[in-house]
């Protein structure tokens, strides 16, 4: 399998891998170690064409409102600009969330997506059932 990125967590269980979420070993997804805000960079060897990110959330333990932010860099992470800022509230009825974005970003170096599991200070982990890019 050829390489394409590096990815960078500010924390991760062990049980819960970035891999899994990004389909290239088998799991649930990734989940953070710590709580509160997280942050997952993809940091690519060559720049990239992004046409379509996709975002799958699960949430097992109870009702928050969680906030994700998506952004993307053409100059190695120096700057940033934003592609997406969304809440959602998970419930008892309401446990899943994707979201699936057509972008036309072209020369991208690095993608970032900030998660903040519980908007109102919970003790929430984040985590991320699936990351594709197209």
């Amino acid at each position: 399998m050829k390489k394409l990125a590096k990815v960078e967590v500010t924390s991760e269980d062990p049980k819960h891998p970035m891999e899994s979420a990004l389909g290239i070993c088998a799991g649930p997804g990734w989940m953070a170690a710590a709580r509160g805000e997280q942050t997952i960079r993809l940091l690519f060897d060559s720049p990239v064409k992004l046409r379509r990110i996709c975002v799958v959330f699960h949430e097992y333990t109870g009702n928050r409102t969680q906030e994700f932010v998506i952004g993307w860099s053409c100059d190695g992470g120096k700057t940033y600009r934003e592609i997406v800022r969304q809440q959602f509230n998970f419930s008892s009825g309401a446990t899943k969330e994707v979201e699936d974005y057509e972008v036309q970003l072209d020369q991208v170096t690095n993608l970032e997506l900030r998660i903040n599991p519980d908007i109102n200070g919970g003790d929430s982990r984040a985590s991320l059932e699936t990351l594709r890019l197209a």
